[in-house]
């Protein structure tokens, strides 16, 4: 049987998207080819939230086929509408003899062009996260709603990663018939509770941070920015002041001098600097607890869930995060409680830190629920419905 030709079209290389697409060209059904728009990140990419140059220790170009097509913006990057502009990328699709196309974001000049030039020639299908959790109504957001739909017309089907985003899809025109589930994940394979370098790694961390192992850890993990939130997850933790937890900050961002000035002579307050990707499941183990207190708006999921939950963590998220009412199940694998809400917020943790056993138990409740959330689903999703 000929394979199906399957083009994606998506900005740059990422750590949640490339071994997926090394699992996807073993695949019987489909042969594919990634066409990254963003050239200039074959180079190392300054994250501005971070702070500073980002290059990821783990390969992200191997085990499938892809080109980069070459973005001639004059401020190239995926900041806006014009920051990638790529002329010759729909007569490298044609060229390539595509049967079939699926587009990782529409809002940039190269990727919508391709929408509207594929949509009628050849299935074209989209893949996003986006979510309704930030809006708040109004005339902008109407006029967003018919952009949206107008855009959205270029699309003959979408893949949701979970319930919030097929809620949205759903309100910019797309029919549940149009609308196949091809799940958020992460590489599980990776952080994994039976993991024993990571776990080696993470009591060296403890150590380091002077916390004994049988303490509790209550872990954040991420940008020190205002989307996410950590001010608070720092304020209901010292008010709870419960001996024998801690909490663990690991990364950088704009508020990290805050968090710093807010914590001053706590002790049971720890910072870590931005750990890269060969490191993160030793962080992981190192928690008992993972945090992703979230207020947005932009938190459209929440991939830190994931991972915690693959190394076998109880979670703690806010109602912002998109990922919530897919992931969390209340006392079953963690809690969720209403972004922004400092009681909630501190009650949810009253409950969860009572005892380092009951947070493991939830710990292994959180690796069960996670494995369906897997790079082999989404790739059955594509196999089954392009």
């Amino acid at each position: 049987m000929k394979k199906k030709r399957l083009a994606i079209i998506t900005s740059h290389p990422i750590q949640y998207n490339a071994p997926m697409f090394a699992l996807l060209a073993e695949s019987d059904f489909l042969e594919s080819k990634i066409f990254y728009t963003w050239s200039q990140s074959q180079e190392t990419i300054f994250d501005k939230d971070f702070g500073k140059e980002i290059k990821w220790d783990i390969p992200l170009l191997e085990g499938y086929d892809y080109t980069f097509v070459k973005n001639v913006s004059v401020n190239p990057g995926p900041i806006g509408f014009k920051g990638i502009d790529c002329p010759t990328l729909n007569d490298e699709i044609k060229a390539w003899g595509a049967d079939a196309l699926l587009v990782y974001g529409w809002n940039y000049k190269a990727h919508f062009n391709a929408m509207r030039h594929f949509h009628g020639k050849i299935p074209v299908y989209f893949r996003g996260d986006s979510t309704l959790i930030d809006e708040a109504g109004g005339i902008k957001q109407s006029m967003r709603r018919l952009i949206l739909k107008f855009v959205y017309r270029y699309s003959d089907s979408a893949f949701y990663v979970g319930i919030n985003n097929k809620a949205y899809f759903l309100k910019h025109g797309f029919e549940e018939s149009q609308l196949f589930f091809a799940p958020h994940a992460i590489d599980n394979s990776r952080f994994r509770p039976d993991d024993e370098v990571s776990i080696k790694r993470a009591v060296a961390f403890r150590s380091e941070l002077g916390i004994p192992a049988e303490d509790i850890v209550v872990l954040f993990v991420g940008k020190f920015e205002s989307k996410k939130n950590p001010v608070l997850l720092l304020e209901a933790f010292q008010q709870l002041n419960i001996k024998g937890t801690h909490l663990v900050f690991v990364g950088n961002g704009n508020l990290e001098n805050e968090l710093l000035e807010k914590s001053r002579g706590n002790k049971q307050v720890h910072f870590m600097p931005f750990q890269n990707q060969q490191q993160m499941p030793a962080v992981y183990h190192m928690a008992d607890l993972v945090a992703l207190p979230s207020q947005g708006p932009g938190e459209t999921w929440g991939l830190v869930v994931n991972e915690a939950m693959a190394c076998g963590k109880a979670v703690l998220v806010s109602d912002k995060a998109g990922c919530q009412p897919d992931l969390v199940i209340n006392e079953f694998n963690g809690m969720a409680f209403k972004s922004n809400d400092l009681n909630e917020c501190l009650s949810s943790l009253r409950v969860l830190l009572k005892n380092k056993h009951d947070l493991l138990q939830l710990g292994v409740n959180a690796r069960i629920k996670i494995e369906e959330w897997s790079f082999e689903n989404i790739v059955k999703s594509f196999e089954k419905n392009i």
